[in-house]
């Protein structure tokens, strides 16, 4: 799959937001290695620690729904009822779920404003010194 359609996928995630207090809208679409898109959006909570961001919701989507193996997430993110004007990152507990599933010096994070302008790294370049799986000194998890 493109890049480019990859972030359309986001930034139609996006409009799905759920940002009452914040009203900072982040959508994304993460790519199975198999070829399939699952859609998050960001949920947010008047406590503000059940809040979910658009990166998690997507991996949660796709691991509750058996999948396990990754290559590219795109992520778009901006105030609400505004076009994106710049890139948004992921959290730090977003690249730690990352670090969880994917792999660390192949998978994509792509930064999207549109789907003509948007800036590509890989994992290991948002996470340096990420801490996963293999850190524990254990076999890594085996696909479901």
């Amino acid at each position: 799959m493109e890049k480019s359609e990859l972030v359309k996928l986001a930034l139609k995630a996006r409009e799905m937001a759920y940002t009452p207090y914040s009203h900072w809208n982040v959508g994304a679409a993460l790519l199975t290695k198999a070829g399939k898109v699952y859609m998050g959006c960001n949920i947010e909570n008047a406590s503000y620690t059940p809040t979910n961001c658009a990166e998690r919701t997507a991996f949660f989507k796709a691991v509750s729904e058996g999948e396990r193996e990754f290559t590219a997430i795109a992520i778009v993110g901006g105030p609400q009822g505004q076009a994106p004007k710049g890139i948004c990152p992921p959290c730090g507990v977003c690249r730690q779920v990352m670090m969880e599933f994917c792999d660390y010096e192949k998978f994509e994070v792509i930064l999207g404003v549109s789907e003509n302008e948007y800036e590509s790294y890989k994992l290991n370049e948002v996470m340096p010194m990420g801490f996963g799986p293999g850190d524990l000194g254990l076999p890594k998890p085996k696909l479901l």
